[in-house]
Formats: structure tokens, sequence, C-alpha cells
């Protein structure tokens, strides 16, 4: 979808516009639908209910849509990122992160990866448990940089492809994953440490 195109949709949205709607979603379902299994885990037989809840609370806000504040695409991957988010809460899948054995060893391994430094993030993701949990950190992010690092490190996009789908340069592109970087490191190991606060209280309780 072109520029002219979203701010078409995106002036139907405001207008309450059924072919806007019909056009918003022929273009974005599939997409969508790829970047929430991406933050779920593929075979999660739950991304089907939030890829629809997604949409549903897009058209409850259609009318509010805000070209100034972020393209369609931004817009839906931050519903859909609020959906996911609170999947994890529900599930209560954020405390999830093993403070001992294989998985504080792979936890490491993935910040390392973050940093730039060799570590395949197949190897990094192998752990179940830790493909949990870097999944409920990407929902904490901002949709901007959960957006960035999925198509970097998951769908394995360039820079250059990255830009060219978000109009900007591949320059602006590499800044915002150093940056999305950052704020996912921060975002684990401040998961990692209130996950092993709550289990060193969880001990000393019993």
């Amino acid at each position: 979808m072109d520029e002219r195109q979203q701010r078409d949709v995106a002036r139907g949205l405001q207008q309450g516009k059924t072919e806007a709607w019909q056009s918003l979603y022929e273009a974005y379902a599939r997409p969508l639908w790829r970047w929430i299994a991406r933050l779920m885990g593929g075979d999660s037989a739950d991304v089907a209910d939030v890829v629809q809840e997604t949409f549903l609370a897009a058209a409850r806000s259609a009318r509010n849509y805000d070209p100034a504040r972020g393209s369609l695409w931004l817009w839906l991957c931050g519903i859909g990122r609020n959906h996911v988010s609170l999947h994890y809460r529900q599930q209560k899948r954020h405390d999830r992160l093993r403070d001992s054995g294989d998985g504080a060893a792979e936890g490491q391994r993935i910040l390392r990866w973050l940093e730039n430094r060799p570590a395949p993030p197949e190897e990094a993701l192998a752990a179940e448990e830790l493909a949990v949990s870097v999944r409920a950190v990407l929902t904490e992010l901002s949709a901007e940089y959960g957006t960035l690092l999925i198509a970097k490190y998951c769908d394995r996009a360039t820079a250059e492809e990255i830009a060219e789908e978000q109009r900007c340069s591949s320059g602006a592109v590499r800044s915002k994953l150093a940056r999305a970087r950052r704020a996912f490191r921060r975002a684990f190991q401040r998961n990692k440490t209130r996950s092993l606060d709550t289990r060193s209280g969880a001990r000393h309780d019993s």
C-alpha cells in the first residue's frame, strides 16, 4: 500500500467508510497474522484469536486513527502487541525465565547476539522457555521496535528491505535497530531480575 493509498484509507477510516476497512483488512490481514505468530510462536493455537481481537479493536478505534502518529501498519502492530501482551498476562507467562542450568546459559547467549557478537539466534532460541520469554519481552517494546527486531532477526530482512518498506533510509533503519536492541536488552534483563526475585521470594515463603 503506497502513501496515497494509505492516506485514502486513513481518511476513510476516520469517516467510517466500510470500503476503507475492507482495504485495510485485505492489505494487512496476512502480514499481521505472520507478525503475531512470530510473537506468540508459529504453532500457537491462540494466534487466530489474537488476530481476530486485534482487528475487532482496530475497528472500534478506527475513527480515532491519527496518521501523524504513525503508519497504518504500525498502528495495527501496536494494537496487536497490546493483545499479545494481554494474552501473556492472562496466561501468567511473564515469570517463566529460568534462573539456573541451560536457561541461564541460553539467556546470556541471546544477550550476546543482541550485542552483535557471534551467537546464532536459532541456537539461542532453541529452549522453549527462553523463546516464550523473548516473545514476552517483544510485547513490552514499542510497536516500532518490536516490528524492526522481528523483521531483521526472524524474517531475515535486510536494512535496505526494511527501509524500502518503511520509506526511509537504510541508515535510519540501522540507527533504529541499534536503539531497539538496547531496549530489548534492558527489558530482558529487567524481566530476568524480576523473575529471579519472584522465585527467591517464593522459596523464602515456602
